[in-house]
Protein backbone atom coordinates (compact mmCIF):
# COMPACT_ATOMS: atom_id res chain seq x y z
CA UNK A 1 0.00 0.00 0.00
CA UNK A 2 1.11 3.33 -0.88
CA UNK A 3 2.27 6.17 1.76
CA UNK A 4 -0.42 8.42 0.14
CA UNK A 5 -3.72 9.11 1.30
CA UNK A 6 -6.66 10.07 0.05
CA UNK A 7 -10.01 11.10 2.37
CA UNK A 8 -12.80 12.31 0.62
CA UNK A 9 -15.46 14.00 2.57
CA UNK A 10 -19.25 12.78 1.94
CA UNK A 11 -20.31 15.71 3.80
CA UNK A 12 -24.05 16.32 3.64
CA UNK A 13 -24.86 15.70 0.00
CA UNK A 14 -27.72 13.63 -1.06
CA UNK A 15 -25.39 11.78 -3.60
CA UNK A 16 -23.44 10.84 -0.09
CA UNK A 17 -26.24 9.49 2.32
CA UNK A 18 -27.40 6.18 2.99
CA UNK A 19 -27.00 3.59 0.08
CA UNK A 20 -25.16 6.50 -1.43
CA UNK A 21 -22.64 6.70 1.07
CA UNK A 22 -22.09 3.36 0.03
CA UNK A 23 -21.67 3.22 -3.41
CA UNK A 24 -19.43 5.74 -3.30
CA UNK A 25 -17.31 4.15 -0.63
CA UNK A 26 -17.25 0.64 -2.93
CA UNK A 27 -16.34 3.18 -5.42
CA UNK A 28 -13.31 3.87 -3.34
CA UNK A 29 -12.40 0.71 -1.96
CA UNK A 30 -12.19 -0.46 -5.88
CA UNK A 31 -9.73 2.47 -7.02
CA UNK A 32 -7.86 1.83 -3.70
CA UNK A 33 -7.60 -1.94 -3.94
CA UNK A 34 -6.44 -1.13 -8.08
CA UNK A 35 -3.79 2.01 -7.04
CA UNK A 36 -2.44 0.86 -3.93
CA UNK A 37 -3.59 3.55 -2.61
CA UNK A 38 -5.08 4.14 0.92
CA UNK A 39 -8.50 5.92 0.38
CA UNK A 40 -10.88 6.42 3.32
CA UNK A 41 -14.35 8.24 3.43
CA UNK A 42 -16.06 10.67 6.43
CA UNK A 43 -19.81 9.68 5.81
CA UNK A 44 -22.32 11.67 8.39
CA UNK A 45 -22.08 10.00 11.89
CA UNK A 46 -25.67 8.27 10.79
CA UNK A 47 -23.73 6.32 8.02
CA UNK A 48 -20.50 5.41 9.90
CA UNK A 49 -21.56 1.96 11.00
CA UNK A 50 -23.79 1.61 7.45
CA UNK A 51 -20.67 2.13 5.54
CA UNK A 52 -17.77 0.23 7.83
CA UNK A 53 -19.89 -2.69 7.78
CA UNK A 54 -20.49 -2.46 4.02
CA UNK A 55 -17.51 -1.93 2.52
CA UNK A 56 -13.55 -2.60 3.97
CA UNK A 57 -12.12 0.66 3.71
CA UNK A 58 -11.32 3.03 6.83
CA UNK A 59 -14.05 5.50 7.64
CA UNK A 60 -13.61 8.83 9.82
CA UNK A 61 -16.29 10.46 11.29
CA UNK A 62 -16.62 14.04 9.73
CA UNK A 63 -16.36 15.59 13.25
CA UNK A 64 -16.98 14.74 17.21
CA UNK A 65 -17.61 16.08 20.60
CA UNK A 66 -14.76 16.22 23.64
CA UNK A 67 -17.30 14.86 26.32
CA UNK A 68 -17.11 11.47 28.10
CA UNK A 69 -20.10 9.02 29.09
CA UNK A 70 -22.81 10.67 30.74
CA UNK A 71 -25.64 13.85 30.31
CA UNK A 72 -24.43 15.48 27.01
CA UNK A 73 -27.44 15.36 24.96
CA UNK A 74 -27.00 15.34 21.19
CA UNK A 75 -23.45 15.29 21.27
CA UNK A 76 -21.22 13.27 19.09
CA UNK A 77 -19.62 10.73 21.80
CA UNK A 78 -16.09 9.13 20.56
CA UNK A 79 -17.06 5.68 21.76
CA UNK A 80 -20.26 5.72 19.50
CA UNK A 81 -18.38 6.54 16.95
CA UNK A 82 -16.05 3.96 17.56
CA UNK A 83 -17.82 1.53 17.83
CA UNK A 84 -19.71 2.27 14.43
CA UNK A 85 -16.63 0.98 12.85
CA UNK A 86 -14.64 4.47 12.25
CA UNK A 87 -11.21 4.53 12.54
CA UNK A 88 -10.65 8.31 12.81
CA UNK A 89 -11.99 11.28 12.55
CA UNK A 90 -11.75 14.56 10.92
CA UNK A 91 -11.24 17.52 13.71
CA UNK A 92 -12.32 21.68 12.80
CA UNK A 93 -13.34 21.40 9.23
CA UNK A 94 -14.13 24.66 7.83
CA UNK A 95 -17.98 23.79 8.27
CA UNK A 96 -17.38 22.73 11.42
CA UNK A 97 -15.22 25.37 13.40
CA UNK A 98 -13.48 25.12 16.61
CA UNK A 99 -11.67 26.89 19.09
CA UNK A 100 -7.93 26.39 19.91
CA UNK A 101 -9.13 25.16 23.45
CA UNK A 102 -11.78 22.25 21.59
CA UNK A 103 -9.41 21.47 18.65
CA UNK A 104 -7.34 19.88 21.47
CA UNK A 105 -10.15 18.30 23.29
CA UNK A 106 -10.64 16.51 20.53
CA UNK A 107 -7.46 15.58 19.51
CA UNK A 108 -7.11 14.16 22.84
CA UNK A 109 -10.47 12.40 22.84
CA UNK A 110 -9.96 10.90 19.76
CA UNK A 111 -5.47 9.62 20.71
CA UNK A 112 -7.32 8.34 23.52
CA UNK A 113 -10.22 5.99 21.79
CA UNK A 114 -7.62 5.02 19.41
CA UNK A 115 -8.85 7.19 16.54
CA UNK A 116 -6.75 8.48 14.08
CA UNK A 117 -6.90 12.64 13.94
CA UNK A 118 -7.18 14.75 10.72
CA UNK A 119 -7.45 18.58 11.52
CA UNK A 120 -8.09 21.32 8.89
CA UNK A 121 -6.62 24.29 9.24
CA UNK A 122 -6.83 27.22 6.66
CA UNK A 123 -3.45 28.86 6.61
CA UNK A 124 0.56 28.42 7.34
CA UNK A 125 -0.46 29.69 10.84
CA UNK A 126 -3.01 28.04 11.91
CA UNK A 127 -1.30 24.94 10.73
CA UNK A 128 1.63 25.40 12.46
CA UNK A 129 -0.89 25.80 15.85
CA UNK A 130 -2.39 22.59 15.25
CA UNK A 131 0.79 20.47 14.76
CA UNK A 132 1.78 21.51 18.08
CA UNK A 133 -1.43 19.99 19.21
CA UNK A 134 0.12 16.71 17.93
CA UNK A 135 -3.13 15.34 15.39
CA UNK A 136 -1.73 12.76 13.15
CA UNK A 137 -2.02 14.72 9.63
CA UNK A 138 -2.57 18.87 9.55
CA UNK A 139 -5.58 18.89 6.37
CA UNK A 140 -4.79 22.72 4.64
CA UNK A 141 -7.64 23.98 3.05
CA UNK A 142 -8.13 27.82 2.20
CA UNK A 143 -11.93 28.01 3.31
CA UNK A 144 -12.60 30.35 -0.40
CA UNK A 145 -11.27 27.62 -2.78
CA UNK A 146 -13.23 24.87 -1.10
CA UNK A 147 -15.90 23.38 -3.81
CA UNK A 148 -14.68 25.71 -6.27
CA UNK A 149 -12.42 23.86 -8.35
CA UNK A 150 -9.71 25.53 -8.38
CA UNK A 151 -7.29 23.69 -6.87
CA UNK A 152 -5.33 25.36 -3.91
CA UNK A 153 -2.32 23.40 -5.37
CA UNK A 154 -2.09 25.71 -8.29
CA UNK A 155 -4.10 28.68 -6.81
CA UNK A 156 -1.95 29.20 -3.69
CA UNK A 157 1.35 26.58 -3.25
CA UNK A 158 2.65 28.58 -1.05
CA UNK A 159 0.07 27.50 2.05
CA UNK A 160 0.89 24.25 1.28
CA UNK A 161 4.70 24.51 1.01
CA UNK A 162 4.62 26.68 3.94
CA UNK A 163 2.33 24.70 5.88
CA UNK A 164 4.43 21.50 5.23
CA UNK A 165 7.64 23.91 6.63
CA UNK A 166 5.90 24.93 9.53
CA UNK A 167 4.05 21.71 10.60
CA UNK A 168 7.69 19.77 10.16
CA UNK A 169 9.63 22.18 12.43
CA UNK A 170 7.31 21.90 15.41
CA UNK A 171 6.28 18.25 14.71
CA UNK A 172 8.00 15.78 12.26
CA UNK A 173 5.26 13.09 13.33
CA UNK A 174 2.80 15.37 12.34
CA UNK A 175 1.79 14.58 8.00
CA UNK A 176 0.29 17.32 5.82
CA UNK A 177 -2.76 17.02 3.58
CA UNK A 178 -3.68 19.49 1.06
CA UNK A 179 -7.75 19.96 0.18
CA UNK A 180 -9.65 22.74 -1.10
CA UNK A 181 -10.20 22.64 -5.46
CA UNK A 182 -8.75 18.81 -5.26
CA UNK A 183 -10.63 16.68 -8.05
CA UNK A 184 -7.94 15.78 -10.97
CA UNK A 185 -4.83 13.46 -11.03
CA UNK A 186 -2.84 16.65 -12.21
CA UNK A 187 -4.05 18.47 -8.83
CA UNK A 188 -2.91 15.26 -6.46
CA UNK A 189 0.07 14.98 -8.30
CA UNK A 190 0.93 18.67 -7.56
CA UNK A 191 -0.20 18.29 -3.83
CA UNK A 192 2.35 15.58 -3.79
CA UNK A 193 4.81 17.64 -5.16
CA UNK A 194 4.55 20.36 -2.88
CA UNK A 195 5.63 17.91 0.22
CA UNK A 196 1.83 16.88 1.16
CA UNK A 197 1.29 12.95 1.56
CA UNK A 198 -2.37 13.12 0.24
CA UNK A 199 -5.57 14.84 -0.40
CA UNK A 200 -9.43 15.80 1.73
CA UNK A 201 -11.57 16.16 -0.68
CA UNK A 202 -15.29 16.29 -1.36
CA UNK A 203 -17.44 17.60 -4.04
CA UNK A 204 -15.21 16.78 -7.08
CA UNK A 205 -15.79 12.95 -6.25
CA UNK A 206 -19.31 12.31 -4.90
CA UNK A 207 -21.09 14.76 -6.84
CA UNK A 208 -19.50 13.18 -9.87
CA UNK A 209 -21.83 11.72 -12.71
CA UNK A 210 -19.13 8.37 -12.43
CA UNK A 211 -17.46 8.82 -8.63
CA UNK A 212 -15.10 5.77 -10.09
CA UNK A 213 -14.53 7.16 -12.74
CA UNK A 214 -13.39 10.10 -11.17
CA UNK A 215 -11.53 8.69 -8.65
CA UNK A 216 -9.67 6.56 -11.42
CA UNK A 217 -8.27 9.83 -12.80
CA UNK A 218 -7.63 11.18 -9.32
CA UNK A 219 -4.86 8.38 -9.01
CA UNK A 220 -3.67 8.10 -12.52
CA UNK A 221 -0.84 10.51 -12.29
CA UNK A 222 0.33 8.81 -8.57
Amino acid sequence: MSSTLIVLNLKTYLEGTGEGAVKVAQACKEVADNSGIEIGVAPQFCDIYRVASQVDLPVYSQSLDPVGAGSFTGHAFVQSIKDAGAVGTLINHSECRLTLANIDASITTARDAGLKTVVCTNNVATSAAAAALGPDYVAVEPPELIGSGIPVSKADPGVVTGSVDAVKRINPAVQVLCGAGISKGEDLAAALELGSVGVLLASGIVKAADPKAALDDLVSKV
